[in-house]
């Protein structure tokens, strides 16, 4: 990662390079993946193992949740009469229920005892159920001792937030299913009713080297400039915790991802396969919202220089809010209305 001359050197993340690509093509990759760094943000931590028993690098085939939490809500499929080897197939009952052909999911929630020492007599056992809110989920317990992994998927029109900036805002939809560990962080940022010191800080145009969709003009360069928006989600205040990696598919226009293990995150305004599998990916900018994203990364910069890489950091950085958006049973780019 590009990094300010006062910030140290990430070991985790060289690791993943010489394991990857070797010695010959380790600074070709460092050049384009390591632009986004900023002073003090977390290494790119290079574990890329799932945290559950799913790899998948395409949306449609995740299936994660968080260990030690049990998830409460009203019971569709009781766990005592529905029973799985593994948590996969508890989450794609789940997901069996939430096809948006109907209207409203029937099942936004699946609990999973997978532990066979633990779990006993109760093993297998999944439970499907309905939550009040999904920006808000019912937990019922969560710590070591829980012996239940829980998961929440969000279905047509349901898991979008706003990130309200003075240029408009940018609706978010949120990848549980993918990214649990950093969605549970996004909807606690839900709770504070603020974020104040969450902003975007970075512009970077797509240049002559991206066209309007995204794509890469052949024989351009891989930049500067970089195509994409960044800046932080940490409200003062509140203490961070290292978020770790999950699903780590290619980036696109409109994904949001973390840098290295956050608060530090960018949105992309570019199909950017040139950075492979690095960023764990939680969610993805509405389509007719990216135009916002444009306008903030136009907006004048200043030249900087991040551990030799060539970078451009805004002169007036631009604040955010966070905000819930009511879900929409049609189309998710329509009929948004924010509480």
């Amino acid at each position: 990662m590009g990094r300010k001359p006062n910030e140290p050197e990430a070991p985790r993340f060289t690791s993943l390079i010489l394991l990857s690509w070797g010695l010959i093509s380790c600074a070709v990759v460092y050049t384009f993946l390591s632009f986004i760094t900023k002073s003090n943000d977390a290494s790119l931590n290079a574990d890329l193992e799932s945290l559950t028993s799913v790899k998948g690098s395409e949306f449609g085939e995740c299936c994660q949740g968080i260990e030690n939490l049990e998830l409460w809500g009203s019971a569709v499929k009781w766990g005592s009469e529905f029973k799985f080897n593994s948590s996969k197939e508890c989450c794609e009952a789940c997901k069996a229920m939430c096809t948006g052909n109907d209207g409203p999911c029937l099942c936004d929630t699946w609990v999973f005892c997978g532990n066979k020492d633990i779990c006993g007599s109760r093993f297998g056992e999944c439970w499907l159920k309905k939550q009040k809110d999904v920006l808000a989920p019912d937990r019922q317990e969560a710590g070591k001792t829980v012996m239940w992994a829980s998961g929440l998927i969000y279905g047509k029109g349901e898991g979008i937030i706003g990130l309200e900036t003075d240029y408009g805002t940018l609706h978010i939809k949120l990848l549980p299913e993918c990214a649990p560990h950093s969605v549970a962080y996004i909807l606690e940022l839900l709770t504070l009713r603020h974020c104040a010191g969450c902003q975007f800080h970075r512009g970077e145009s797509r240049g002559e080297s991206w066209d309007v969709e995204g794509n890469h003009i052949n024989n351009a360069p891989f930049g500067p400039p970089f195509a994409l928006i960044q800046g932080t989600l940490e409200a003062q205040g509140i203490t961070f915790k290292e978020i770790p990696t999950e699903v780590c598919p290619l980036i696109s226009r409109g994904s949001v991802a973390w840098v290295g293990s956050g608060p530090e995150f960018f949105i992309s305004l570019a199909n950017h396969q040139e950075w492979k599998n690095s960023y764990s990916v939680f969610g993805s900018v509405l389509p007719e919202d990216m135009g916002i994203a444009e306008k903030i990364a136009l907006l004048p910069t200043k030249s900087d220089v991040w551990n030799g890489i060539n970078v451009t950091v805004l002169k007036k950085p631009v604040a955010l809010k966070l905000r819930r958006m009511k879900p929409s049973l049609g189309d998710l780019n329509s009929n948004r209305k924010s509480e």
